[in-house]
Order: structure tokens, then sequence, then C-alpha cells
């Protein structure tokens, strides 16, 4: 089975456990105060509350492969990201992600990585950020490292993400796009981590040891 088809085949079974989902399961377990591997997550970029987000949408400069931006729309079903492990070092559906480790960030919709390269960006001449590769495989530059202050990603914490083969981190720093994505802002990378580069988790579908999901906020 394919990374999309098994993206896909989650939030299926995501949709059938709601109506079984209530308030008591909110309490907090340890393991469930962290991000683990296989959860589909929002996130959000804490300093221009915009969530990361894709579309099938090509770059009209630069590499011409899917744009990545950031929405202010908290609805946008085109703003989930699964977490994912190394290619060659997969993580355990359902283990909390540690500080420092390496991972993918795969988008639902297109099942495309989260990737960058030395190209320029669109609108602030800063590193170009894109969606790569088909089914959830793509290639070296779709690995960043999650930048936090434990020894867990927590979910309610800013972290950052540094991508692996240009050491550049994630940032919006508000530049705009027109048509055909009028209002969305651009996502590119920095060489230096500041004020732009803090996302956070948000709504999304938390996977626990047990592989059963657990409900956050909304999906």
């Amino acid at each position: 089975m394919d990374a999309a088809v098994a993206v896909r085949g989650l939030v299926g079974s995501v949709l059938s456990v709601l109506l079984l989902l209530s308030s008591g399961c909110g309490a907090k377990e340890p393991e469930l105060n962290h991000v683990t591997c296989g959860s589909l997550v929002k996130l959000l970029n804490t300093r221009h509350n915009v969530r990361l987000h894709s579309h099938d949408v090509k770059y009209g400069s630069g590499s011409g492969q899917q744009s990545v931006t950031g929405v202010e729309n908290a609805e946008d079903a085109n703003s989930y990201w699964q977490i994912r492990g190394k290619p060659d070092r997969p993580c355990q559906r359902g283990s909390p992600i540690k500080c420092g480790q390496a991972i993918r960030i795969t988008h639902m919709k297109t099942g495309r990585n989260l990737h960058s390269h030395h190209f320029s960006s669109p609108l602030s001449n800063n590193q170009e950020v894109s969606a790569f590769g088909e089914n959830g495989q793509g290639d070296d530059l779709d690995v960043w490292t999650v930048q936090c202050d434990g020894v867990l990603w927590e979910r309610d914490e800013a972290v950052r993400f540094k991508h692996v083969g240009t050491e550049v981190f994630l940032s919006v720093t508000g530049e705009q796009y027109g048509h055909p994505i009028r209002g969305q802002r651009e996502v590119h990378g920095m060489n230096s981590p500041g004020q732009h580069s803090w996302w956070r988790t948000m709504e999304g579908v938390f996977i626990q040891p047990s592989m059963e999901p657990l409900r956050h906020d909304e999906l």
C-alpha cells in the first residue's frame, strides 16, 4: 500500500470513530502530549498566524514543482500533513517524535513531501520550499529535523524545522501571492532561525502507540 492510500485510509478510519469519542477522551496520558509518527496535523506559523498549505498549483518560476504556501483559513483541508520517518529509517507508527529527529512531512491531499533545494523563492528571494515526489516517495531533500527544547516534540509547543540537505529553516515572512492563489503567503527557507520560523501543531489526528487515532480539535 502506498503512502497516499494509507493516509486516505487513516482519514476514513478517523471519520468512522468520531461518534465514539466523548469528552472523556481528552484526558491526557503522557504519550498523548506528544506529536507521534503517523499523525495527521495542521502546522501554524505562530508569527504570521497562517497554516502550512499546499495544492496542485505549480510554481511559475524556480523548480516548477508544486507550491507550498501559508493560509489563514483554519478549515482548509489542503493544510493537513502527515508526520513520517526518513526513507531509510521509518519511525514506528504512534511513537513520539524526538527533538532533533529527522522526519518527512507529507501533504495529505497530493501525497507529496515538504521539500527544499537551491532555487530562489518567487517573492522574497529566499530559498524555495515546494512539495515533491509521488505517493509519499521523493528524495533526500524531503528530510527535515524537528528543533525543540526538550526530549520529545510536545503538541502545544512551538518548534522549528531545519532542512537537512541545505540547513535552512522553514519560514514565513508575510509576502502575499496574487492570482491564482491570491492572499496566500509565501513559505520559504531562511539561513538563520528567527521569529518567522516558529511552528505549532493545531488541528489533527494524533496516533497513539496502540494505533488508535485520537481526535484533536477537528477533523
